[in-house]
């Protein structure tokens, strides 16, 4: 399953957790709020509570959601789609 994890967190610590827990889910970061990768269709909801214990829900906001590869091809990405410095080619070239 392919998913987007979008955030804005407010304290440095808890953003680290969660870039940290993104990562280790094998998501790639494409922008420096915004990860993109895929995961196994159970890992989905695991993901989504684990962000959830990470974050202060008063403050900071988490989006977590799917989609599918043919959405993403038909999504309109402008310009810079990919920070190239948080990315490279290849990781480009596996999502498009």
């Amino acid at each position: 399953m392919l998913i987007w994890v979008i955030y804005d967190i407010q304290k440095d610590k808890c953003r680290n957790n969660v870039i940290r827990k993104c990562k280790n889910a094998g998501l790639y970061r494409v922008q420096k709020s915004v990860f993109l990768g895929e995961v196994e269709e159970n890992k989905f909801d695991e993901l989504k509570l684990e962000l959830e214990t990470l974050i202060n829900k008063d403050k900071d906001s988490v989006y977590v959601f799917p989609m599918s590869r043919s959405e993403l091809k038909k999504a309109g990405l402008l310009g810079q789609a990919f920070d190239k410095e948080l990315v490279t080619d290849e990781i480009i070239s596996k999502f498009f």
